[in-house]
């Protein structure tokens, strides 16, 4: 059976998501972060030679990565929904938006946070450059949120999945005020938030957290 290792306040609650929107059978073993340093428990970096979140098993196989393990997912257990096939009409809006939320995305708010937690001045110029950068990118988001219901048209893809982790629980770790993109607050609130597959997961990978929808 699939089993999805959680790693709480994580990306890897993209992986519980996806397996709730598609109605799979799985296990989820679920993982506190330690309490001095926030990062994962010595049992969770055990569990694959890179030591981060998130880790599926399946059988023999453990697999990290977390656009690996969803591509994974969809194509072994997916019955072709969540992706878009090369004949969709929205094909390249799904592959952009799917492969923008870890290498666009993720990357430039984790330079941000960082830069942050070493307590760079503000008006520095690296500070000030990413900064920058990251509005940039925000920008985009917000545009495609004012074009589309989802990321990759009409429904609900596996590329809103990837992305949404984003836009809410990474924002525990760096506090980013959304209150300039009324696009993507819509989209969080409106049309992620009320799911039911995205209230399951979240209440089964970390019952104690409110979603940052806002």
């Amino acid at each position: 059976m699939l089993t999805v290792h959680h790693l709480r306040q994580s990306q890897s609650e993209r992986i519980v998501w996806l397996c709730e929107e598609l109605g799979l059978r799985y296990e989820l073993k679920c993982y506190e972060r330690n309490a001095t340093d926030r990062l994962a428990p010595p049992e969770y970096k055990a569990l694959h030679p890179m030591g981060t979140a998130p880790v599926v098993t399946d059988g023999d196989l453990v697999l990290g990565e977390s656009g690996a393990i969803v591509e994974y997912i969809l194509a072994k257990h997916g019955s072709g929904t969540l992706a878009r096939e090369p004949a969709h009409p929205d094909f390249a809006q799904y592959v952009y938006w799917l492969h923008f939320a870890n290498g666009t995305l993720q990357p430039n708010l984790g330079r941000n946070m960082s830069l942050r937690r070493c307590n760079v001045p503000a008006d520095h110029p690296v500070a000030a450059a990413m900064r920058a950068r990251l509005e940039l990118v925000m920008a985009q988001v917000e545009v495609r949120c004012a074009r589309s219901p989802y990321l990759a048209g009409a429904d609900l893809s596996a590329a809103d999945i990837m992305t949404v982790f984003c836009l809410t629980t990474m924002r525990h770790f760096y506090p980013l005020d959304l209150a300039p993109y009324p696009q993507i607050r819509a989209y969080l609130q409106q049309r992620i938030g009320p799911r039911d597959a995205y209230q399951r997961a979240m209440n089964k990978g970390d019952p104690d957290m409110v979603p940052m929808l806002n």
